[in-house]
């Protein structure tokens, strides 16, 4: 994206100009290639934080009275220009995050649907009229922009995380502070400067870049900020719903998980372990819908694990710009020694691996990996792990399977392979997570409800229709035509 790249001095998007900071820089790093010169972006201030707020609380009043069809017209405008611009957004982004360039291709297209379903929603915002106990009274609600919204994204969409939250919010009428993640600033940046070209009035979104620990936490604690919504970690999440509800704000976390499928039976276990794969080593299993754990039946365990085993060995490792890489780099070098110390602690443990260690490029890479004879009380089973390692956990029934599967703080996704309805069924009912798929990965929709559970979400679900109760507030409104 040209004008995000050619920028010489680091700024951030405020009121639809490039905003330089007098705080210190931090440089973007390509993960594959150290000698990628990408642009840094600054760490910002509560001083910068405070004028891209205050932006948006100027544009607010003007952007919330456009009648909803046109916000709708300019959204369709902003996907327009995405669409024309999709190869330097995903080259953009593969440099930024390292995920394999038919990844970052394949997230604009979702990116993309999902803005078009947030357009639509622009003629949707329904209200409903009330019988009333008076006669002549017309009792009715109506559908209000909440206000100034903080957007707080993770790295490992840099294009989804941000339209999935900006798309709704610039529907229902509000106006938006984006805080992108550390790691992948510039895609966001690109992002802004394409809504901007496509008629977004200056203020409706800005863009300040920086530490989660000094910029995001100064947006989710401002004042004039009316609701944040969240995507990362859980603990991150506790803090900021913790800042938020102390003005009585509302939040919208998209948080962590720990995934379980379960295996029960199927005619062709090679197209489960093909879903299987699908599902845990996109995104080099950096997702919070990944599958971490499979949980399958003794009698088919061992056939599992050795068609999966030779799955995830076969998996080709490299940069993201290799249009041959199935899995590319962890983010950074920390993320990297994370993945390490799990697989190492979940050997110490008892785990047992079953895919062979290999030669890789130099870099954040880490080879695809599976455990095998976990239990559900190793550290590996818990916690997420946020890399290409999947562990293998054997059961002897559904009951127990279930009793695995709950096993956990998390409650995002849930999977069951199964050819018989009723063990389908019976594990949909039973599992606690917010969405749960069968006889398939966890790949959802882009117009359907999102969310988790526990340790994985609170508050109303993104995408769909449930985003419109997160971004605009409910008025009732009583209409009698004279003075009783």
């Amino acid at each position: 994206m040209h004008e995000v790249l050619e920028r010489a001095e680091p700024a951030n998007f405020i009121a639809n100009r490039w905003t330089p900071s007098e705080s210190d820089q931090v440089a973007s790093r390509n993960p594959a290639d150290p000698h990628d010169a990408l642009p840094a972006t600054p760490n910002s201030s509560p001083a910068d934080v405070a004028e891209a707020v205050s932006a948006a609380k100027k544009a607010a009043p003007e952007w919330a009275a456009r009648p909803a069809p046109e916000r709708g017209d300019v959204l369709r405008r902003w996907n327009e220009l995405i669409g024309q611009h999709a190869d330097e957004l995903a080259e953009l982004m593969t440099r930024e995050m390292g995920k394999p360039l038919a990844e970052s291709r394949g997230e604009l297209s979702r990116a993309r649907l999902e803005l078009d379903y947030a357009a639509g929603e622009t003629t949707r915002l329904h209200g409903t009229t009330i019988p009333s106990r008076t006669a002549g009274q017309l009792v009715y609600t109506v559908r209000e922009p909440l206000g100034v919204v903080a957007a707080i994204t993770p790295w490992n969409f840099p294009a989804v995380a941000p339209i999935r939250k900006l798309g709704p919010a610039l529907a229902a009428g509000c106006t938006v502070v984006l805080k992108p993640a550390l790691e992948t600033p510039l895609t966001a940046l690109a992002l802004a400067a394409l809504a901007r070209d496509a008629g977004l009035p200056a203020g409706v979104l800005n863009v300040v870049c920086g530490r989660g620990s000094l910029a995001g936490a100064h947006l989710a604690a401002h004042p004039d900020v009316a609701g944040v919504s969240f995507t990362g970690s859980t603990a991150v999440g506790r803090q900021i719903a913790e800042s938020v509800a102390r003005r009585l704000g509302v939040v919208q976390l998209e948080l962590g998980g720990k995934n379980a499928a379960y295996v029960h039976s199927a005619e062709d276990l090679g197209k489960v372990v093909e879903q299987i794969t699908s599902a845990a080593a996109q995104t080099s299993g950096q997702r919070c819908t990944a599958i971490s754990r499979v949980i399958v039946q003794d009698e088919i365990a061992d056939e599992l694990v050795r068609l999966l085993t030779d799955r995830y060995a076969a998996l080709s490792v490299g940069p993201g710009m290799d249009p041959s890489a199935q899995v590319g780099p962890l983010v950074n070098h920390a993320q990297q020694e994370r993945v390490d110390g799990y697989v190492r602690k979940g050997l110490d443990e008892g785990a047992v691996r079953t895919t062979p260690d290999r030669p890789l490029p130099d870099g954040p890479y880490f080879v695809p990996t599976v455990l095998d004879h976990v239990t559900p009380e190793m550290v590996v089973a818990r916690e997420e792990i946020f890399g290409p390692v999947v562990t293998v956990i054997r059961v002897s029934d559904v009951d127990e399977a279930i009793r695995v599967a709950n096993h956990s703080d998390y409650g995002l996704a849930g999977v069951v392979f199964s050819e018989h309805v009723d063990v389908a069924m019976r594990f949909t009912s039973a599992v606690r997570a917010g969405m749960v798929h069968v006889n398939h990965g966890t790949t959802s929709q882009p117009h359907v409800p999102f969310g988790g559970i526990g340790d994985s979400g609170v508050g109303d679900y993104s995408i769909g229709h449930t985003t419109t109760d997160f971004f605009t507030q409910l008025k009732v409104v009583y209409l009698s035509p004279v003075v009783p």
